[in-house]
Order: C-alpha cells, then structure tokens, then sequence
C-alpha cells in the first residue's frame, strides 16, 4: 500500500502554501535570497511562528539584535515564544555574549554555531530553525572554501536531526552565489518600481507555481498573491446564450451574449456603457445568478445612484447578494492581486458574470507590466470557469473620428462587442447601438437608436436610410427615409 507523503512545513504566510504547493517538505534546508527590504526577515518570522503550539523553534540571528527582531515580530502581531534565539549579531559580539570579535576573519575565531545548538538543544535541534543571514557569515571566515565546508557541514547536521531549515541571505553578495548551490529549494525576493515580487527557483522533491508573485507587506507582516495561470482553473458549464431582458437589444444580438464568453461594451464618455452592463446582471438576478462589478473609476454610490434613476435597482440587487460592487483604486493593486480579488469572488461567491469597469482603469493597476498578458490570462481564467466577463471601454472620440475597439490592442480577446456611438441629427444629440462582433452566433448587422430614460434602458428600430452613422454624422442615403427611434416603442 502507497504510503501517505510526509506532511508539508507551513509558514502561515498567505497565498505562499499555494505556490509551493502545500508548504516545505520537512527537513530539506531553503534559501531566501533578495535584497535590503524584500521581506526576507519577515517570512522567516512567519515560518517561525507557525510551529505547533507547545513546540519549539530556533533563531540565529546574524544580523540584527535579537531584541530588535522580537519587537519587530511583535509589530506585526507575531508571538514568538517558544522561540530560541542565538544571538550571534554584532551586537551581541560588542557586549561580549558571542566567542567573536571585530577582528578581521583571519585574526577570530569564527562561532561555532553547530555548537551553540547542541548547548541549546542537548536533545537534537528543534523541527523548525531559521538563519538570518547566513550570508554574513562569509565574513567571519578566512575563503570560500571554509565558508562552503563549514556551510554544508551545518545544514546536514540540521536536517539529518529532522529539522526544516530556512536561511536568507542578501542577493548579489559572494556568500548569495555559493549558497544557491547547497540549499533544497530557493525563494527569491524581489523589490521594483512596480513591486515586489516572490519566485520559486529550485523546490527539489515537489511541484511549485512557477513564474513572479506579487509580494504584500503590511502592519500584518506578509502576503503572496499568486501569479494567475489560466490552464489551471476551470470547471464544467453549459454553453448558453444569456439575454439582456431587453427585447429589441436581444434581437441585435442574435439572443444575447455568450455564458463563459468575453463581450467588450465600447463607447464614449456618458454614452451608457456601465448603464448596458448592469442590464444583463439584473436579468442574471432574476434567474437567481451572482454578479460583480469592479469599478475602476467611479464609487459605489455614484453607480447606483445612477442605475436607480434609471429603473435598475441596484441597491435591492445588492441587498439580495445578487450583485456585489467592488470600488478598486488602481494604483493600490497590483494585476496579481486584483486577479486574487476576481477569483475569490468567482470561487468562493460564486459569481457567474464579472463586468471591469474600465479597462483604462484595468491598465493603471499594471503599472508599467503588459496589460495585454495580465487581461489574456484574466479572461481566459473566467472563460474556463464559466464566468460571462463584461469589459468595459472608453473611447476618447465623442462622434465620429477613427472606429477603433479598444486603444489597448485587447479586441482579439472579445467574442463579441458591442459598440455605443452618439450620433448628430437634425441638431440633436442622439445615442446608437450595434454589434460588431459575435463568435458564438449570428447577430443583426444594423444599427438601433439607444436611450436610457426613468424606465430603464430603451432599444429603437434599426436605423435605415442613413449612412455615416459610424463617423457620427448620418445622412440620408438611398433616397429612403430615416424611421425608427428608441421612444416609439420598437
């Protein structure tokens, strides 16, 4: 009989068990390797304090004070009793506790770490043990080759004893090269303009979620936001056609919009495109479905008041969980955690139609990344799950101009669009529809006149005898009359 694998080495750091798959296989030793200020100090706290209650762990401290780590722990509301710590830092070498002192590497006698754990454990080195840095100790030591010997000579003592070892060390020093050949696994730290990020390198023994992670650190110490990998996700769902509720607008589109499809709704400024996509979630509620809107641009209650003086009553909607509205500031998020807020919602809410509003907003969260690669992998997440995904997008132009979907080369990703234009005639301002593209079906190839008044969205005949609608100012054409309009009924 197959026997159950050891259990994994968590860290109690949220999102990070996901990447690596359940956690460190126990007793492998783990470098983290980054930078001043990536957050090496603070998972290892993390590590430390997710040991069992009643269980032991052990620090040693390289680097920074042993008081100065615990009231660090402390402020991010991390205990660390039961913690030992061998404080072998400089400051602790000035007030004579350590066996070194500030002499060059030849002229000391570099400390025997191995040894200060046997005094401090007679009976075998606790489960979990954390080095911060052991890339200082390079400096204590006289070459490489003394510093790779005793190095190996540590960590096979630790995990031969059955202890999970975690080591940091600053990237780009000597020390860092040397140290990523003799660890398990590494975990490296990164910290960008746009971020910072986490990347699994080498996980000897196990799977992991390969590529850069978004890395959080807050007054709650630290979060990783996994990358999203569409092929991963998905679920069974039946291929339908979703209506708007509105018969005319249903009819344009040859039945509405595709279940687990992406429709981009595209127009100018005012023109009614938020307005549009409420519409098909409000039809979603009546069939007893969850939808949400992440609102790059505009607050809660900009939004319904809106849609409640137009017939849509958001707030009931939202009083039943039927439609949840998600105010996003973009600069906040980063494409990984905004993906992290999408798929709870989805996974764990259930939501079956997402609407971003808008794209322009979307890109600002990318801060300098592709936002062509990020959005791909979004919608192709929610595509496998099912999920109807609204995109909404502003056009800069108010009438007329070029005919463009989207400035942001993301059109290939639509299956179908709907496009919203104003249009002059006769001195007025007027609103039209049409769709411009539908994979799943066909759909009607003219375009309608569009109002949204106090009963809610209202969809006309199609225009005929006119041309140059498209460029906003129509004219007759064919010697036919122009008839049709959202207020006589049709």
């Amino acid at each position: 009989m197959k026997s159950n694998p050891s259990p994994r080495i968590t860290t109690d750091v949220p999102g990070l068990e996901k990447i690596l798959h359940g956690g460190f296989l126990p007793g492998r030793s783990y470098l983290v390797s980054g930078g001043p200020g990536t957050g090496k100090t603070t998972l290892g706290l993390h590590f430390l304090a997710a040991k069992p209650e009643g269980e032991r762990a052990l620090l040693v401290s390289l680097g920074e004070a042993d008081r100065n780590i615990r009231n660090d722990a402390a402020s991010i509301g991390m205990a660390l009793e039961g913690v030992v710590t061998i404080d072998l830092s400089p400051t602790a070498q000035a007030s004579g506790q350590s066996t070194y002192t500030l002499f060059e590497p030849w002229e000391a006698e570099p400390p025997d770490i191995r040894s200060r754990i046997e005094e401090a454990f007679p009976e075998g080195p606790p489960a979990r043990v954390f080095i911060d840095a052991l890339s200082q100790f390079r400096h204590l030591v006289p070459d490489t080759f003394q510093f790779r010997k005793q190095v190996m000579s540590l960590l096979e003592f630790l995990t031969n004893a059955g202890s999970t070892l975690l080591f940091t060390s600053e990237r780009g020093s000597e020390a860092d090269e040397d140290l990523q050949y003799l660890g398990d696994g590494i975990l490296q730290l990164d910290r960008t303009e746009s971020g910072r990020s986490l990347s699994v390198v080498k996980f000897r023994g196990s799977g992991f979620a390969e590529g850069r992670h978004t890395v959080r650190l807050s007054d709650q110490g630290m979060s990783v936001f996994e990358r999203l990998v569409p092929g991963e996700h998905g679920q069974p769902f039946v291929a339908e056609s979703i209506p708007s509720g509105v018969a005319e607008l249903d009819t344009l589109s040859g039945g509405g919009i595709g279940r687990g499809t992406v429709t981009i709704i595209s127009g100018p400024t005012g023109v009614g495109k938020t307005s549009l996509g409420v519409q098909f979630m409000r039809e979603a509620a009546s069939r007893g479905e969850r939808s949400v809107i992440f609102s790059f641009e505009e607050s809660l209650a900009t939004i319904r008041h809106r849609c409640e003086h137009v017939g849509i009553p958001l707030g009931e909607m939202m009083h039943d969980d039927s439609l949840a509205v998600e105010s996003v500031e973009p600069l906040r998020y980063t494409p990984d955690e905004f993906a992290w807020r999408v798929r709870r919602e989805v996974e764990e809410r259930g939501a079956t139609m997402v609407m971003i509003d808008s794209l322009s907003g979307y890109r600002q969260s990318v801060r300098g990344e592709d936002v062509v690669s990020h959005a791909h992998a979004l919608c192709r997440y929610l595509g496998n799950m099912g999920v109807t995904v609204l995109l909404v997008n502003e056009v800069g132009s108010i009438a007329g101009g070029e005919m463009r979907v989207s400035e942001l080369g993301i059109s290939y990703l639509a299956d179908a669009v709907l496009i919203l234009r104003y249009i002059e005639l006769d001195g007025e301002i007027r609103k039209t529809i049409g769709m411009l593209k539908k994979r799943t079906g066909d759909f009607e190839k003219t375009l309608r006149e569009f109002d949204i008044t106090w009963d809610g969205l209202k969809v006309g005949k199609p225009l005929t005898g006119l041309r140059g609608i498209l460029r906003g100012d129509p004219e007759m054409g064919s010697g036919r009359a122009f008839r049709g309009s959202a207020d006589n009924g049709g």
